[in-house]
């Protein structure tokens, strides 16, 4: 049986020499390649459709000095609106957020999510909340409690979310419809993880949050307010009500304005959180507080940025009257692929009554590599050097921080990367 199926071999070999092109084997076809951007969206398509969430955000990075004992970050005046923040950050911050969302059946689903924080080498959590939607008396409604935040807008280059109801622990209900716009209602305690839940000053707060009221073409108002219950040594309860506008092509195609108007009285905060609640056992003061704020960002081809404008007065139940005022900027111009030139230069000012003003600017600029030029493309890696300034009347009030042994001015380096996802 050997030597025949030899023999057959031989007589095989030679035929499929002479088969036609036709009969070779066609080569394997080269595998797709997909580019980072199609291979996260793949892979967020995919976390979806299995109900999980993972979201995030950080920043990092080597920071320095030009001079001995000099603070490497945070030279500001100590208003909302007055951090400008690009090189002037130097820390490091890492939020995660993880959620995992169940489909029960008949249109209900509940799931949960939670956001552990670390914050120079501190660790916590900003939001750890269960939910649930699609209930039979309210289909379009969810229902939640836990320590959660309602986060509407915030000013990037100041780092600062001015309408926001805070993160304690309560409940809510989000997506009551109001003809086209959507209306969010939540109870909470000053109690919150961070704390161990520690009701300072038994305090309460309830929130409202109406956003997407049509006003004119492109663009939609924002309502918020807040109501404040406790028992406060120094000051009232409070409340507080904001309005948001945003318009989208102001005066021209990809320019966009916001407009806040906010006010609040007492233990109550523009923003829409609490104000000023005791701190390690001593009382602390409430305030009536009012703001204006208008912020542009835009993107034209290369160019892109964010500049701000700002008053904030605040009126202290046991201090004095003072104004705050900023105006200030970011501009981004990509020059090449992933190559983008950052400059920020923020003007700020504090006016309290009967004492001089503090004036405080910063300039920066940097070197900035990202997967394109576009100002909000992130990740971001910079490498910035930052010049500070300030008056005599700046240095006297912030002797034991940034105008220690009455410096006025400062210089700062490094390199950052942020990110978010």
């Amino acid at each position: 049986m050997r030597t025949k199926t030899i023999n057959w071999l031989c007589l095989l070999l030679p035929l499929s020499a002479s088969l036609p092109a036709w009969a070779d084997p066609a080569p394997a076809a080269p595998a797709p390649q997909l580019s980072a951007e199609q291979l996260s969206g793949a892979v967020k398509q995919a976390l979806d459709e299995m109900g999980f969430q993972f979201d995030g955000y950080m920043r990092s990075g080597f920071y320095g000095s030009s001079g001995d004992n000099q603070p490497k970050s945070q030279y500001q005046l100590g208003g909302d609106l007055q951090h400008f923040r690009l090189g002037n950050e130097g820390d490091t911050y890492i939020e995660l957020g993880i959620g995992k969302k169940w489909t029960l059946g008949n249109g209900v689903s509940w799931g949960a999510y939670v956001m552990p924080t670390i914050y120079n080498g501190k660790t916590s959590a900003s939001q750890v909340y269960g939910y649930i939607s699609g209930l039979e008396f309210a289909p379009n409604l969810t229902l939640w409690a836990g320590q959660r935040y309602h986060r509407i807008q915030d000013i990037h280059i100041v780092d600062n979310w001015l309408m926001q109801d805070g993160d304690n622990y309560g409940a809510g209900v989000d997506g009551i419809a109001i003809g086209q716009a959507k209306l969010n209602l939540s109870v909470s305690s000053s109690g919150n993880y961070a704390n161990d839940n520690a009701t300072l000053n038994n305090a309460r707060r309830a929130n409202f949050q109406l956003a997407g009221i049509a006003t004119n073409p492109g663009g939609k108002l924002t309502l918020t307010g807040a109501a404040i219950s406790g028992d406060f040594a120094i000051g009232k309860p409070g409340a507080a009500l904001g309005l948001l506008h945003n318009q989208k092509d102001f005066l021209a195609q990809g320019v966009n304005n916001s407009l806040f108007l906010q006010t609040s009285t007492g233990h109550a905060s523009l923003s829409g959180q609490f104000y000023n609640l005791d701190n390690a056992g001593a009382a602390q003061a409430g305030a009536r507080q009012s703001r204006i704020a208008d912020v542009l960002d835009w993107q034209r081809g290369r160019f892109g940025g964010q500049a701000v404008m700002g008053w904030q007065t605040a009126s202290p139940d046991n201090a004095a009257k003072y104004l705050d005022a900023t105006l200030g900027g970011r501009l981004s111009y990509g020059v090449a692929a992933n190559v983008k030139l950052l400059t920020e230069i923020g003007l700020t000012s504090r006016d309290t009554d009967n004492q001089p003003q503090q004036r405080l600017n910063k300039a920066t600029v940097a070197v900035a590599f990202a997967p394109n030029t576009d100002f909000w493309t992130r990740p971001e890696l910079r490498v910035y050097a930052s010049h500070y300034n300030w008056n005599n009347a700046a240095a006297q009030a912030n002797l034991t921080t940034f105008a220690a042994n009455g410096r006025t001015h400062a210089n700062t380096f490094g390199v950052q990367l942020e990110a978010w996802w």
